[in-house]
C-alpha cells in the first residue's frame, strides 16, 4: 500500500499482502480492507481501532488513515481500493459521509463480502469486462458494508484541515528537498505549529516522518523494480548515502542490499504460495475441480 506517494490513475486495484506498517497517508479512493490473518490496527484521523481476522474496514476518500500491526504472528491483508465514481448510486454518500467507526466484526459481515474477496483474489478479471466486472463486486461490496456503519457528515469528524494540507504536502513533495521552515513558510503557518501537529497526530517529529516516507518508497522501488540501491535512494528524495544507511538500518535491521534480496525472495515464495492456495481452494470452480480431477464437463 503505496498510496502517500502514488499519483495512479487506476479505477481499481485490489492487494493481498503481507500486513505491514503503513504511514498516515490519503487518497481519493475508497478502501475496504479485509483481515485474512492475524490482527492489525487501523487509524483513521486521530483513532486507532483493532481489527482481527475476518473483519473489515471500509475507509472513505479523502480520510487520513494508517495501518499498525503489533502481532507477532502472520498477518495479512485484502485491500480494495476503487474510484468513487464506480460506485454507482453510493458516490454521494462516499463524498458527504464517513463512518463514526469504521469497523464491521467477523460476525457482521455479509457472506456476499466474503465471496467477492475470494473471487476478487482468485480471478485475475482483465480485457474488456474487466472495470463492469469490478464495478459490480464494488457496488454489491458497498451494498453489503454500508448499512452496518453509522455514518456522519464528513465535515463534522474531527480532522484539522492543517493535518490534511501536511500529509498531501509531503506525499507531493518528499523526493524533493524538504526542511520545516519551508514547509511551515508553503503552507502559511508557523514552524511550531507545524511540528506540534507531528508530535501530536503522528507521535513523530518532521524528519522522522518524511524519512519514513522516503523509506516506504524505498522499499517499494527495491522489491519491484530493478533501480539500483542508490538509485532508489536517490529518487525517494535522500541526499545522504550515509543518512539513508543509518535510517534503513534501524528501521530494517538490515542493508538495503540483504533486504533487496530477502523480500525478492519472499516475493518468489508468495507467488507460488498463492497459485497453490487458489489450486486447492475449496471455491475454486467446477471447471477447475473438474481439470484436477481429470474429468470433462459432459462425464458429470
Amino acid at each position: 500500500m503505496y498510496a502517500v506517494f502514488e499519483n495512479t490513475n487506476e479505477d481499481f486495484r485490489f492487494i493481498d499482502k503481507k500486513s505491514v506498517h503503513v504511514p498516515p497517508h490519503i487518497h481519493t479512493a475508497v478502501e475496504i480492507v479485509y483481515i485474512t490473518k492475524g490482527t492489525q490496527e487501523v487509524g483513521v484521523l486521530q483513532e486507532l481501532y483493532h481489527m482481527e481476522e475476518g473483519d473489515v474496514a471500509v475507509i472513505f476518500p479523502e480520510l487520513i488513515h494508517h495501518y499498525q500491526v503489533f502481532d507477532s504472528g502472520k498477518c495479512r491483508s485484502r485491500y480494495l481500493l476503487a474510484s468513487p465514481a464506480m460506485s454507482g448510486a453510493f458516490l454521494q454518500t462516499l463524498q458527504q459521509y464517513a463512518p463514526r467507526n469504521p469497523i464491521i466484526k467477523k460476525k457482521d459481515v455479509h457472506p456476499d463480502v466474503v465471496y467477492a474477496f475470494q473471487t476478487l483474489y482468485r480471478e485475475d478479471a482483465s480485457g474488456e469486462k474487466a472495470h463492469a466486472i469490478h464495478q459490480a463486486y464494488l457496488q454489491i461490496v458497498l451494498a453489503r458494508l454500508l448499512p452496518c456503519l453509522e455514518l456522519v457528515d464528513k465535515s463534522s469528524m474531527e480532522s484539522d484541515d492543517l493535518i490534511f494540507r501536511a500529509v498531501s504536502y509531503i506525499a507531493g513533495h518528499f523526493t524533493e528537498e524538504m526542511s520545516l521552515t519551508k514547509m511551515a513558510e508553503d503552507l502559511y503557518v508557523s514552524p511550531f505549529v507545524l511540528s506540534r501537529i507531528f508530535s501530536a497526530t503522528f507521535h513523530t517529529n518532521f524528519n522522522q516522518y518524511v524519512n519514513n516516507t522516503r523509506l516506504q518508497y524505498v522499499t517499494y522501488l527495491l522489491k519491484y523494480t530493478d533501480q539500483t540501491v542508490t538509485e532508489a535512494m536517490e529518487n525517494a528524495g535522500f541526499e545522504s548515502q550515509r543518512t539513508f544507511n543509518r535510517v534503513f538500518k534501524d528501521a530494517y535491521h538490515v542493508s538495503p542490499r540483504d533486504y533487496r534480496k530477502r523480500v525478492k525472495e519472499e516475493l518468489v515464495q508468495e507467488k507460488k504460495l498463492e497459485a497453490k492456495e487458489k489450486e486447492l481452494s475449496p471455491e475454486a470452480s467446477l471447471g477447475q475441480r473438474m481439470i484436477k480431477e481429470g474429468q470433462s464437463e459432459w462425464e458429470v
